[in-house]
């Protein structure tokens, strides 16, 4: 690995997404193997680096992980690649508990410079105070320069380069304001859905020539050589030796999308996996070759129509669980679970594994969000939720406490039936075998 290092911002909607999206493909077209990462629980950014890079982006979250795990974690899959970009999440010191868990901590536990992305519509001089509280807020941050987003024109950009060259920070650049820049939001998310904006698909705007002629990218690889940690290892620790476990796993571009890149991998070394798409009617089962079925995230209130189609997908799996089967079911898959899911337009069968109904209804949608983590078994279990869908009715019983990141507790309901094991929340080691 030549170079790594973390693009954070001082707030959200600062263009994060778009500077690493950009830097991405613009070291992945100069022949740079790309590693991406991401900091936080996020599952849209990710999308966004694999369609740039050609590899899966890993998630980094020092709420899921301890320091030694991030290391290895980051380690490991940057070890075959050249350069290695990590977006941070929220502003560079937003976490879970003031900067616990924000990508100041990723960017400080990995050793990495960052890369700050600043808004610069409608300042100038005073970006010094901004930046200076920023440079001096934290001692160790090491801050690789700066490149500032919705530039007015060159004089404004000179402008600010006297900000950089007074508080003596390196000014990598900017990007002009460009209404094409503004990526579009959707639902959860940014949509990933849309056209990328690169001079390989004729007819757009080529984000990768304003990086050319806007940012200095060498000086961004030569000013972020990540601090050398002789303790990190190359392999994680949850990828273990395998014990024949076989898996089949749910997956689908929208209903069962959210998946950890690690999850998978952990998977992988545990048995063979195998996928599915529960909407595609002419899939052949092999459910009975499997000892477990994992169901994650996603939106499957948004193809209601396709996944109550496919009835003998939805029987087989109530069978599975009916007959002792082991089923994870996360969030978008545990209201695949439930007996229905009711929307403006109307209801529509579930697999009947759990006996509720799951409101989508736009008068119902309300946000839950946050850490979660609880107790079962004498294990603790940690993971996030964000969703908008909720119980039809009133919150069902839970076998367990569910809490926040802060200790709180929260109303989340985990189900246990059989050997099924359903949350809204999504885990980040749903088979901890």
């Amino acid at each position: 690995m030549k170079s790594a290092f973390l693009i954070a911002a001082p707030h959200s909607g600062s263009g994060k997404t778009t500077i690493a999206r950009g830097l991405m493909a613009l070291f992945s077209r100069m022949g740079y193997t790309v590693q991406p990462f991401k900091c936080g629980p996020d599952y849209i950014d990710t999308k966004f680096h694999e369609r740039v890079c050609g590899r899966p982006s890993v998630n980094l979250d020092s709420f899921f992980a301890s320091e030694e795990h991030l290391r290895s974690l980051f380690a490991h899959y940057a070890e075959d690649a050249d350069i290695a970009i990590v977006e941070g999440m929220m502003g560079l010191f937003d976490g879970y508990d003031r900067d616990r868990g924000s990508s100041y901590e990723i960017a400080r536990i990995l050793g990495l410079p960052v890369v700050l992305v600043v808004d610069a519509r409608s300042a100038a001089y005073s970006m010094a105070a901004l930046l200076s509280g920023f440079i001096n807020f934290r001692r160790d941050l090491r801050l690789a320069g700066v490149i500032y987003n919705k530039v007015g024109s060159e004089r404004h950009f000179q402008m600010l380069r006297q900000v950089c060259d007074e508080l003596h920070v390196p000014c990598l650049g900017y990007l002009p304001k460009q209404t094409e820049l503004e990526t579009a939001s959707r639902y959860l998310g940014l949509d990933f859905t849309a056209p990328f904006l690169s001079s390989h698909e004729g007819g757009e705007l080529s984000l990768e020539s304003l990086f050319e002629e806007h940012i200095d990218w060498r000086a961004i690889v030569n000013n972020s050589i990540p601090e050398a940690q002789e303790h990190r290892k190359s392999v994680p620790p949850s990828l273990g030796e395998g014990q024949g476990v076989g898996f089949l796993v749910a997956r689908n571009a929208e209903s069962f999308s959210f998946l950890y890149q690690e999850t998978l991998d952990h998977l992988t070394a545990l048995g063979p996996v195998d996928f599915f798409d529960p909407e595609d009617q002419h899939f052949q089962f092999s459910i009975l070759n499997s000892q477990f079925i994992y169901l994650p995230g996603g939106y499957p209130e948004k193809h209601l129509e396709a996944l109550a189609g496919n009835e003998a997908c939805r029987r087989a799996i109530r069978d599975f669980a009916e007959q002792g089967g082991h089923i994870v079911a996360e969030c978008g898959g545990m209201m695949y679970l439930c007996q229905s899911i009711v929307t403006d337009d109307g209801e529509y069968p579930m697999c009947g594994v759990l006996p509720y109904k799951i409101s989508a209804r736009k008068a119902d949608r309300k946000l839950s969000l946050g850490y979660r983590r609880f107790t079962l078994d004498g294990k603790e279990y940690r993971g996030h939720e964000f969703h908008y869908t909720q119980f039809l009715g009133d919150v069902p019983p839970s076998i367990v406490q569910v809490y926040n990141a802060k200790g709180e507790p929260v109303s989340t309901p985990v189900f246990r039936y059989k050997n099924v094991l359903a949350s809204y929340t999504h885990l980040c080691e749903p088979f901890p075998l």
